[in-house]
């Protein structure tokens, strides 16, 4: 395969020339209307003033625009493909240069202020992990990788995950077709309420009911014409009235059926536009092709299906129009597309759990594929069986991957049963939090089977538990201390679980006084350590790299150090064994001016 950039540049080149070609169209179909209506004119002029020309010679300029106004359209569609195709090009080479924030979704609905590692590793918001890797078009999709970034997986998901990205990663005209299906379309689609919807009790009835009410609209229709041809209107009142009887009993119900469907007909097309382009993927693994046989299994295709509740989903959109309300009576607007409603649901309501499993997790295995293209030099981690039920970790040029190429600085971390434990001291800015920045999303990215960013890494299954930030609230009433306790508690609770935990402290209970802090860093590190986690403790307080003795050789300490020159500090932000041996707080105060 050639250099993902290389690649996405051809493409999107030659998807500018498409647009260019298609701009030319445009322009010329524009322009040829305008002559077919000046055409028009003179064809007018002719019949009614000269009379040089039948009227029968009006219907060739109508006839030609309508003509021109079908390629005009045609045009207009295709070169909104092409703009669609190469935006998606545009962002994906925006990816590899490190220029994606703020050009993905965000995933701002998934935030978690109590979850145990999502906010200090930035999982969600702009610039985040999840804008990085989410390429899907559907919520279900958005779903299904947020999921996996919160919860990880079980071990033979993720070995599984691996080796199906692995072959969706070479799927580079399925992903592009993905982007471009239904790029006109505002989509709005709940996949939670649709699912509750779907799997709800019937509340209209069918069968003979459906049919009489079938019979009434076109009764209605009979007895009006009936009407205005005799000015007999008894019959037209009589299927009024019958109609009335069927309103009273069913309208409420029917609205309650209609108005509990949370999407629009756009929404439902995209989905079924994503399907059906998945039904028609021709894949390797077993597994994918077991995916898209199921949603092609049966007398009818999944996308056929939702196609279909689609323009049901249209006529629902229609009900609290003008002209729906006026077609209540004597047409049963509401109670006709109720029981349509009602009956797709009978026949398909419940595959729809099962087709929204799919396509989400269809979309996140291509978003992560997406990802794993784009960086090849990332590379799948290897699991490892622990050891004493131990927790194992060892990485080898660990880089953020929200940090840009040329700005990271990577370095190695091993933690084992002889060093479960790592205190890491150094000087403001040294880089001690983006180094448990860069072990806590690589094990995210691991135990959500994607690539890590670095040379290599070996793990065991781990859990995350997480304290970088802590904010007080005024609100709440609760100092930056006591919010700490209250997320180090969240984390002890979670490390009580059969997967090992890895944990990371950013300067553990700093809002303490030193010798507190080191008797209660003491005791946590240790109850931890019970519990067969392994971690890293970061701190800028020299007194509390002493407690590598009451803990005993499974802890060692590390630093990271840094150097002032020429009047500025400089840091290199390599990781280093041993307790740092100064630090920098007189130095900075000095740089800005202040006088020590």
């Amino acid at each position: 395969m050639p250099e993902p950039k290389v690649e996405y540049a051809k493409r999107m080149e030659k998807y500018l020339g498409v647009i260019a070609a298609q701009e030319r169209r445009h322009v010329l179909a524009g322009n040829l209307k305008l002559v077919v209506v000046a055409a028009g004119l003179a064809v007018i002029w002719g019949v009614f003033a000269k009379h040089v020309f039948t009227a029968y010679w009006l219907a060739a300029p109508v006839l030609l625009y309508l003509g021109m106004s079908f390629w005009h359209g045609r045009v207009l569609r295709a070169k909104g493909r092409a703009e669609t195709a190469a935006g998606f090009y545009r962002k994906g080479i925006a990816r590899i240069e490190d220029r994606w924030a703020g050009t993905g979704q965000i995933g701002e609905r998934f935030r978690d202020a109590n979850h145990v590692y999502a906010e200090d590793l930035d999982l969600f918001g702009r610039g985040c992990l999840f804008e990085l890797l989410s390429t899907a078009r559907l919520p279900m999709g958005e779903n299904r990788l947020a999921q996996w970034l919160r919860d990880g997986s079980a071990l033979d998901e993720i070995l599984a995950r691996q080796k199906l990205i692995e072959e969706l990663r070479e799927k580079l005209d399925l992903r592009e077709d993905l982007a471009m299906a239904g790029e006109e379309l505002r989509a709005r689609l709940n996949p939670e309420s649709l699912l509750g919807w779907a799997e709800g009790r019937p509340v209209l009835p069918g069968g003979v009911w459906r049919a009489l009410a079938a019979v009434l609209a076109i009764g209605a229709a009979a007895g009006g014409f009936y009407w205005v041809e005799t000015g007999v209107i008894w019959a037209f009142l009589g299927v009024l009235a019958v109609e009335s009887l069927l309103l009273a009993w069913l309208w409420r119900r029917a609205h309650e059926l209609i108005e509990a469907v949370d999407c629009n007909a756009e929404g439902v097309l995209l989905f079924s536009q994503v399907l059906d382009r998945l039904e028609h993927e021709a894949f390797t693994s077993q597994r994918l092709q077991e995916f898209a046989a199921e949603l092609k299994n049966g007398d009818e295709s999944a996308s056929a299906a939702i196609r279909k509740f689609a323009r049901i989903v249209n006529w629902i959109d229609g009900a609290d129009s003008l002209l729906g309300r006026m077609s209540e009576l004597p047409f049963l607007y509401s109670v006709q597309v109720g029981m349509a409603a009602e009956a797709w649901r009978r026949r398909c309501g419940r595959k729809m759990r099962r087709w929204l499993e799919l396509t989400g997790e269809m979309e996140a295995l291509l978003s992560l594929a997406c990802y794993s293209y784009e960086h090849p030099a990332d590379p799948f981690p290897e699991f490892v069986a622990p050891e004493s039920g131990l927790g194992f970790f060892d990485g080898q040029d660990l880089g953020h991957p929200l940090i840009a190429a040329e700005k990271s600085v990577r370095n190695s971390v091993r933690l084992d049963a002889q060093t479960r434990v790592l205190l890491v001291s150094g000087s403001n800015m040294s880089g001690k939090s983006t180094l448990l920045r860069v072990v806590g999303i690589n094990t995210v990215l691991a135990m959500a089977g994607a690539p890590i960013r670095g040379a290599r890494l070996r793990l065991t299954p781990l859990r995350i538990g997480t304290r970088l930030r802590s904010t007080d609230s005024l609100q709440e009433g609760r100092s930056s201390f006591y919010t700490e306790i209250l997320h180090i508690r969240k984390v002890f609770e979670a490390a009580s679980g059969t997967v090992p935990m890895v944990f990371l402290f950013d300067e553990l209970l700093e809002g303490t006084n030193s010798k507190d802090r080191r008797i209660g860093a003491e005791g946590l590190i240790q109850a931890l350590l019970k519990r067969r986690a392994i971690g890293i403790v970061t701190t800028h307080d020299l007194a509390l790299t002493e407690i590598a003795a009451a803990v005993g050789n499974v802890l060692r300490n590390m630093h990271f150090e840094d150097q002032v020159a020429d009047g500025l500090m400089k840091f290199d932000y390599q990781l280093r064994p041993g307790v740092v041996e100064k630090s920098n707080a007189l130095e900075l105060m000095r740089l800005i001016g202040l006088e020590t």
